[in-house]
């Protein structure tokens, strides 16, 4: 019972779970089971029940990497979810709700992410493109930065803006590495995703990598001061995450000497057991090259996409790299990933 009674103390003082080494123990107070479902499963599967260990005590221990960012949910036998009060920390989970999270012992959130005092701002300026059917709807909002520095600069453009710019805080990112001398100013282009028919959209569709080339990339050339990738080909980048890592991918595969660069976060090069176009296209011969930097987390099953990927790009003379992460399919985790790529793909030194 003192054990009983510890365990309650200490998670009503430290929060939920409690870490102890590589072990996460989440412990919960009430009259029923729940049950616990999250990263660790890539949010697949049965959900984990914690057992009762005590009248009205519930709790459930997992070995987990040291440096892993967690999100997870707690919810009832009839899969609603319950609040975790014990647990303040919450994540939007892109879906209307919000996932409880937080940091094993050796990991952390990047502070590159918040603003720091005296390093130069850029300028976001925001836009409504006619798409032209290119894309879904009439118009589509894009967000254009300029960097504090005279250009001419590479163009990096970001699938899903909206959440690059809200929830990864790019703009204060990039600043932050180009103010510590870790990567080359940038001007960004941040492109909104069609909503629901963002899957369509991205899932290597050649009427977005048209809509990219011929309504995005003169809005930013007419707004921006570019390198010229006529005379410097593959001088411009895609970023995005997920489906929108996917896209990032083709759309330089499709337009290799506007985009040489590509950022790819978890990118869905493999979807329920279908390798997607990509895999072909990365195995053409003669291909100009292109810079490729992927990463992805080790609790997702998108990994093995990634991995199988890799060997194809560098066999075909591209440079590619990937990097893991502790951790799952999340903005947050995405944000804490992505200066690694940022200061490979535009290094202050080439």
């Amino acid at each position: 019972m003192d054990d009983i009674r510890t365990l309650e103390a200490r998670a009503r003082r430290e929060g939920t779970p409690l870490i102890d080494g590589d072990t996460a123990t989440f412990v919960w107070r009430g009259p029923r089971q729940v049950f616990l479902q999250g990263d660790f499963q890539d949010w697949r599967g049965t959900p984990l029940p914690l057992e009762r260990v005590g009248k009205g005590l519930w709790a459930r221990s997992l070995a987990l990497p040291e440096d892993a960012y967690v999100e997870y949910a707690l919810q009832d036998a009839k899969g609603r979810r319950v609040r975790d009060v014990l647990n303040p920390r919450r994540s939007d989970n892109g879906f209307g709700d919000f996932n409880h999270c937080f940091w094993m012992p050796k990991g952390e959130a990047t502070p590159l992410g918040r603003r720091i005092r005296n390093v130069p701002k850029g300028r976001v300026t925001r836009h409504q493109l006619e798409t032209h059917e290119w894309a879904v709807g009439k118009k589509r909002a894009v967000a254009l930065y300029a960097p504090p520095v005279k250009g001419p600069v590479p163009l990096l453009v970001v699938l899903d803006g909206d959440d690059y710019l809200k929830r990864v805080q790019l703009p204060t990112l990039v600043e932050n590495l180009v103010a510590a001398g870790r990567m080359r100013p940038v001007a960004m282009a941040f492109v909104a995703n069609g909503g629901s028919a963002r899957t369509t959209e991205y899932a290597c569709s050649e009427a977005t990598v048209a809509f990219l080339e011929q309504r995005v990339l003169p809005l930013a050339r007419e707004h921006l001061s570019l390198v010229d990738e006529q005379r410097t080909p593959g001088a411009h980048a895609v970023l995005g995450s997920s489906l929108g890592g996917l896209m990032a991918l083709y759309a330089a595969q499709r337009l290799p000497r506007v985009f040489g660069r590509v950022l790819s976060q978890s990118g869905a090069f493999s979807i329920e057991g279908t390798d997607m176009v990509v895999f072909d296209l990365a195995r053409r011969a003669n291909q100009p090259p292109l810079h490729v930097w992927m990463d992805c987390g080790r609790f997702e099953g998108l990994q093995d996409g990634n991995q199988r990927l890799l060997p194809i790009l560098d066999a075909a003379g591209h440079r590619a790299t990937y990097r893991p992460y502790s951790g799952g399919h999340n903005y947050p985790a995405w944000q804490t990933s992505l200066p690694a790529g940022l200061e490979e793909i535009f290094s202050p030194v080439e």
